[in-house]
């Protein structure tokens, strides 16, 4: 069985600075068979006692660089959240997965901030984890089309980009698909962003692909292409008239003030 030293070794060279109780497990016994269950407990004490893990939940743990031992909870959650973050994400969809909603939309603002909430669109998992007072949401996304219903993940998956942050390369919706996701109200207690959204048209109103949004209103986002005609209507008369005809080009249908929530 590997040493001691020789897993601390190890540890250490995580490079996202994030793992979970399975990766300690598998240092000490590639096939996790029950009878090490008691050796890997002492282990992970002992590496909790050094300082060489830093516990964040029961089973999550931050590998801190020497200079973050003595930082208090939040900054080292703070600190290490993208790393956290990824580490959830590959543990729960492996690479079948994009960032979505407004923190999308902030990233392609250059706005690498925290949310409160994040959203992570997947194919297959509903679910939501706390990160201390941080919210990451899992969620599947479904549509119609004109003959059935269906999980657009597929589909939406081909609208996305990359992204570093902290390093680290994340899948988002493009600036199309994140535009229209920010228009969508997926929580009644918080409505459409109106000044990130009206920051967005401003700054790309000429540089949008417009197809991207024909394509993604075939399958869902009438409520939000119709707040997008409102809003830009004072912005760009051409991108006003693109959601207009795009309104006329899926049956028409226009969306009261009321519910467009605005």
């Amino acid at each position: 069985m590997i040493t001691f030293d020789k897993i601390v070794q190890k540890v250490l060279k995580k490079w996202w600075k994030v793992i979970f109780n399975y990766d300690i497990f598998e240092l000490v016994d590639p096939e996790q068979k029950p009878e090490y269950i008691t050796i890997v407990n002492k282990i992970i004490y002992k590496l909790k006692a050094q300082k060489i893990i830093i516990p964040i939940r029961n089973w999550v743990y931050i590998v801190p660089e020497k200079w973050d031992m003595d930082l208090n909870e939040i900054d080292l959650i703070e600190k290490y959240f993208y790393r956290l973050l990824k580490k959830y994400i590959t543990y729960n969809c492996r690479s079948e997965y994009y960032i979505s909603w407004n923190k999308a939309l902030e990233i392609h603002l250059k706005n690498f901030w925290i949310p409160e909430k994040i959203t992570v669109v997947n194919r297959n998992i509903s679910k939501k984890v706390m990160i201390w007072n941080y919210e990451v949401i899992f969620k599947k996304i479904s549509g119609s089309t004109k003959t059935k219903k269906e999980n657009l993940y597929s589909r939406f998956s081909k609208m996305t980009t990359t992204v570093t942050i902290d390093d680290i390369w994340f899948k988002i919706s493009n600036l199309e698909l994140a535009l229209l996701e920010s228009c969508t109200i997926w929580d009644n207690e918080i409505w459409v962003d109106i000044l990130l959204v009206n920051k967005a048209l401003k700054k790309y109103s000429k540089f949008f692909n417009i197809d991207n949004f024909y394509y993604i209103s075939e399958y869902k986002y009438n409520l939000a292409v119709n707040r997008l005609k409102e809003l830009s209507k004072n912005i760009d008369i051409k991108l006003y008239n693109v959601f207009l005809d795009i309104i006329k080009k899926n049956g028409g249908v226009f969306v009261w003030e009321w519910l467009r929530k605005i």
